[in-house]
């Protein structure tokens, strides 16, 4: 029986982890796909307190080094429902096997939200259509590609487009962005960069891969732009149905805690962008992890009290 069960490798369940070790706990974290969560597809990252930039991939990588030095483990699977057999007892179950802790912490963060167009042209994803710049935007070098989305991800994609692909098309569904300011201002200097405001794009054109995108302007009109790919950026939803049976979900799926990271069982904590919150940042998702750890230690330690 591990001490604690960390759900989530990003910055939330990794912070987590490091905290739980720190108070000499026994930790396991499970990672149903990829470590770093959001922030490790981020190019650039540079709000976060006493580090100018880095990237993204490297902060996850580092954070990923901190814990499995310490002596976490880790296994990717994907955790398919939590039971609670007791105080201190609880069994958490994958695809593939069953884990028991005496807490847990849920960091599972939130994954990309898709693009519904009238076609529902889900066969286009990874062939024209994608949802990750970096993974991605190297193979339309040269090229022009377009981005649809108004905030922090979409604009960080333009720019990283824009050095290396021939053009770049915004598309936003207002006349306004809503991410940070340094962004826009950098976004609004690149030539390379055209943004179309007040257009929705409502379908995906293309047999095996995409051909075009047909979109209604601002007037009304319905266009159709040609373009060999397209990389959405529309935001986040969480996937917190497999806890739903120890947690309070909120209308829109995330985990209904305070800033304590408390849930309403006793032991099961919560951290990071799954839960509910007004700001989902790194540095926000970071303290979440410090929080939810110490006080599954606090409730470890009480249990021999």
């Amino acid at each position: 029986m591990y001490d604690v069960i960390v759900i989530g490798a990003g910055a939330a369940g990794m912070t987590s982890a490091l905290y739980a070790l720190r108070n000499s706990k026994t930790v396991l974290v499970l990672e149903s796909e990829s470590l770093g969560g959001q922030i490790a597809n981020s190019p650039r990252l540079e709000n976060y307190p006493s580090i100018r930039m880095i990237s993204g991939e490297e902060f996850a990588d580092n954070l990923f080094n901190q814990i499995t030095d310490l002596g976490a483990d880790l296994e990717i699977e994907k955790v398919v429902g939590i039971e609670k057999l007791g105080e201190g007892n609880f069994k958490v179950k994958t695809e593939y096997r069953e884990y028991s802790a005496k807490s847990v912490i849920i960091a599972a963060g939130v994954k990309h939200k898709h693009l519904r167009t009238k076609s529902n042209r889900d066969d286009l994803v990874g062939k024209g259509v994608y949802y990750c710049a970096i993974c991605d935007g190297a193979f339309y070098k040269d090229q022009e590609v377009a981005v649809i989305g108004d905030a922090n991800t979409a604009l960080q994609y333009s720019l990283l487009l824009s050095s290396y692909c021939k053009k770049v098309y915004i598309y936003t569904l207002f006349d306004k962005f809503f991410g940070d300011r340094a962004h826009v201002k950098a976004l609004m200097s690149k030539e390379n960069i055209e943004w179309r405001p007040q257009t929705s794009v409502i379908d995906f054109i293309g047999d095996k891969e995409l051909k075009a995108i047909e979109y209604k302007d601002k007037d009304g009109n319905i266009c159709t732009h040609e373009i060999p790919a397209v990389f959405v950026a529309i935001g986040q939803i969480p996937d917190n149905k497999a806890f739903a049976n120890l947690v309070d979900l909120d209308e829109m799926g995330y985990i209904i805690s305070d800033e304590n990271c408390k849930t309403k069982t006793e032991g099961l904590y919560v951290a990071g962008d799954c839960r509910t919150k007004g700001v989902r940042q790194v540095v926000t998702a970071v303290a979440d992890g410090g929080v939810a750890a110490t006080n599954a230690t606090l409730y470890i330690e009480s249990l021999d009290a």
